[in-house]
């Protein structure tokens, strides 16, 4: 039989690391600090830019109203544009200005050096078991991911 603190510890040990990181990268901004739901929108503009908001809202798994909300507030911020779809005049297109990609950038760049710090201070062994573990983590987010669409 599995370990049945196994499933809470793990969920446990990753809300602790993404908080523990996200509070590291909030020190010496020189801006102000964005939201995570906030970034994830901007994250998800660039992948895809021109997306909708149904269409963000359904890939954030949020309510429509609450993207919109976020838009205005960005919009507003200067991290993005919304433009009237020219297929359809009632929607509109998300773009992510040029200081929100360099804000993503910057953020991504102090992630990975604040990560790589930490990790290079741990043992061989168990930087090798986080690299052994990264597939299976992101087997993990997949199912997540794929149970958030069903109906």
């Amino acid at each position: 039989m599995e370990d049945e603190t196994f499933p809470e510890e793990l969920a446990d040990t990753l809300v602790r690391i993404q908080r523990l990181v996200r509070r590291r990268l909030r020190g010496g901004l020189s801006v102000p600090r964005l939201r995570g739901a906030e970034v994830e929108l901007l994250r998800l503009v660039e992948a895809r830019p021109g997306i909708g908001i149904s269409d963000a809202a359904r890939a954030l798994h949020l309510a429509g109203n609450s993207v919109s909300t976020l838009v205005n507030q960005l919009v507003k911020g200067g991290q993005l544009l919304r433009e009237t779809d020219p297929a359809d005049r009632r929607a509109a297109r998300l773009l992510l200005t040029e200081a929100a990609g360099q804000r993503l950038a910057d953020w991504r760049r102090r992630r990975a050096e604040l990560v790589a710090r930490h990790v290079s201070r741990l043992d061989a062994a168990d930087r090798e078991a986080l690299r052994a573990a990264l597939p299976a983590l992101r087997k993990l987010a997949v199912t997540l991911h794929e149970e958030a669409e069903e109906p």
